[in-house]
């Protein structure tokens, strides 16, 4: 049976119906309603930043009633941000296809049969004019990714001079190039980059069944490697890669319990892509995307929530209702590294209906310390191409 109040299954525990408690269960997580009620310090401490946050918590924010899980994160989401902004980013993806690893879901390993062809490492000049465009449209930040497992010296060196330029251009810097050693670090720190972004995936359990190419501790060294550089983290996962709710749980508490909350936390939905391992997977019920990204809200107040990957699959709806939980950030652009991706007009179009403007440029950024950086690199600029 189905409790009137919460919409969740009910169980009785007593030997007699005269004296029959009822207790509500929410059907994924199969915690009570009772517990919930039962823990009144988690709910005096919400829209705390913290890092304490315990594994049972965290199921106990998905186990919310959809209502007041989605209330808690939008009065949480006030209390940090203007709820009418969304940060708007462009991700190019700068060298592509030809990766080692195993992930399950990326159409850019080679072990893959998919349609993406390799391509060597962009030259410079085109991956300005990108930024420049990017610019134009809107986007306050420009992403680059290569699918590499770790960079070696020359392709980092390349990738240098692009960070440095795109930031002469008052735009926020981020990339993904894989694993990065403290030295690394150090030097995309001193190129100037503002983001790095390396994605736990999924939970710690659920990890090996996605990817064995590379260990979760590893991911979490290239975390700590980033930060202690000084350079802000950008980290979040992948939904829907067959997962329950408790790794969904176990991911967004082990996001919440780093050192320092990441600054960005992208949300990603599974982009299923012939020829990978997980085409093919179920797909995750839209309700439970939205309650993932309002609990990440609650748990890291201060960090951008973005909606990532898989917006091409999802309703306008879905997204309106992604943006009321707390998402407040979006990749711009018809295509994400190599899956598809809403147009711009569409993105317009849905920010217009919704009364949603984008963040405003940066007002300011170092170009002094940009120009000096992208002078040293005048020699070797606009002629690599580096696999």
């Amino acid at each position: 049976m189905k409790c009137r109040a919460h919409g969740y299954s009910t169980l009785a525990f007593a030997a007699e119906w005269g004296n029959l408690p009822f207790r509500c269960f929410h059907a994924e997580t199969g915690i009570a309603m009772h517990d919930v009620a039962s823990n009144p310090g988690l709910f005096a401490r919400l829209g705390e930043v913290r890092t304490d946050w315990t594994v049972e918590q965290v199921r106990t924010l998905f186990a919310l009633p959809f209502a007041d899980l989605i209330y808690h994160a939008q009065h949480i989401h006030r209390q940090n941000f203007d709820p009418n902004r969304v940060q708007v980013s462009t991700l190019l993806s700068i060298k592509t296809g030809g990766c080692p690893e195993d992930c399950g879901y990326c159409s850019q390993s080679i072990r893959y049969n998919t349609t993406v062809e390799r391509e060597e490492l962009m030259e410079l000049e085109r991956v300005l004019e990108s930024a420049r465009i990017a610019k134009a449209n809107g986007a306050t930040r420009f992403c680059m990714g290569a699918a590499y497992r770790s960079p070696k010296p020359k392709q980092l060196a390349a990738i240098k001079h692009m960070i440095a330029g795109v930031r002469e251009m008052g735009m926020e810097t981020c990339v993904t190039l894989g694993m990065l050693t403290p030295d690394q670090a150090v030097e995309l720190k001193d190129a100037g980059l503002d983001y790095y972004n390396h994605n736990l995936d999924t939970s710690k359990d659920f990890y090996g069944k996605v990817i064995t190419t590379r260990t979760y501790q590893d991911r979490l060294d290239t975390l700590e490697a980033v930060r202690n550089a000084g350079i802000n983290v950008c980290c979040g996962g992948i939904l829907g890669m067959g997962e329950s709710s408790q790794d969904r749980a176990q991911l967004l508490h082990t996001l919440a319990t780093l050192p320092a909350h990441p600054e960005s936390v992208p949300i990603n939905q599974l982009m299923q892509v012939p020829g990978t391992p997980l085409f093919g997977t179920e797909k995750l019920d839209a309700l439970e995307f939205i309650r993932a990204i309002a609990v990440a809200r609650i748990l890291m107040p201060k960090s951008h929530v973005r909606l990532s990957a898989g917006r091409s699959g999802m309703s306008d709806e879905t997204q309106a209702l992604c943006f009321l939980a707390g998402a407040n950030s979006i990749f711009y652009g018809d295509k994400l590294l190599t899956t598809e991706n809403p147009d711009e007009h569409h993105d317009l179009g849905l920010f217009k209906r919704l009364g949603i403007q984008p963040e405003a440029q940066r007002d300011a950024v170092d170009t002094a310390h940009a120009r000096s950086v992208h002078a040293e690199a005048a020699p070797i600029r606009s002629t690599m191409a580096l696999s």
